[in-house]
């Protein structure tokens, strides 16, 4: 649908000469427009996977230097950036409560709740999102339908390189206080990650609710309840505890989604 649009980002990204011509400068804007729309996004759901479109955050990459530094206001406050920030909140029924902050390109759906909070360019916030106190949201991060991202989350953005994938949070996650997940780690539907769990590429998410062990990095399986843990890493030195992310149960299949989350932090006795 946008061949002719994606052959010129390529080739523009190969050669940055292009970024003067104004076709170029004006396909560019046009895409940042369609990205804020929810038209196009960084990454999207196909046939059950994910598909990373890589020249849309090329394109992402590409307006900040075609962008002029600006002043801009709000009451006393002042900004000086290259980036507008995203207005017409009451038109796209989204609540906002001062002082969240969202810029432009970042798509946000009709329903999300924005407490004081961050939505950076290229993100997808989906509907009955709550983006609560001090969360931020990084740069092309998706956010699915339902998900509570809790007081001072931290989802990591993602433009370069330009190769690697964005942070994916899927429908009806909880995703507790403090938790941090970046680096393009991806967390399945109506999972719950409790109080302070952080998630890096690196980090070891561990099952423990088998007889053995099952250690995974990168992708937290849907509806899996999760806590931090530490693991044993043996060093020159010594042997020392790190950090790691334990995987402690699943929420029910015959409860609703909010029984289901009021069922797991109790039986799992799951700080939030």
């Amino acid at each position: 649908m946008y061949s002719k649009q994606k052959e010129l980002i390529e080739k523009t990204w190969n050669n940055r000469d292009l970024l003067k011509d104004k076709t170029t400068i004006n396909t560019i804007r046009e895409l940042i427009e369609l990205l804020d729309k929810g038209k196009i996004r960084i990454a999207e759901p196909i046939d059950n996977k994910w598909q990373v479109n890589e020249w849309i955050k090329k394109a992402v990459i590409m307006y900040f230097p075609i962008q002029k530094m600006e002043v801009s206001e709000a009451g006393i406050l002042e900004f000086h950036d290259k980036m507008k920030l995203k207005k017409g909140y009451k038109e796209l029924g989204i609540r906002v409560v001062p002082h969240a902050v969202a810029r432009y390109g970042a798509y946000i759906s009709s329903g999300v709740i924005m407490m004081p909070s961050y939505v950076n360019i290229g993100a997808y916030v989906d509907s009955g999102t709550m983006v609560d106190t001090w969360a931020t949201v990084g740069s092309c991060a998706q956010i699915g339908k339902d998900v509570h991202l809790s007081g001072g989350v931290g989802i990591g953005g993602v433009l370069e390189p330009v190769q690697a994938s964005p942070v994916i949070i899927e429908d009806g996650c909880f995703i507790g206080s403090r938790c941090i997940v970046v680096e393009g780690v991806h967390i399945g539907k109506e999972a719950v990650l409790g109080a302070n769990v952080v998630i890096t590429k690196s980090t070891k998410i561990i099952d423990v609710t088998q007889d053995e062990a099952k250690e995974i990095k990168g992708y937290v399986p849907a509806r899996s309840v999760v806590i931090p843990g530490t693991t044993t890493k043996k060093f020159k030195s010594g042997e020392y505890q790190v950090p790691c992310a334990l995987i402690i149960g699943k929420r029910k299949e015959s409860t609703n989604l909010k029984t289901s989350l009021n069922d797991a932090l109790r039986t799992y006795n799951i700080a939030v």
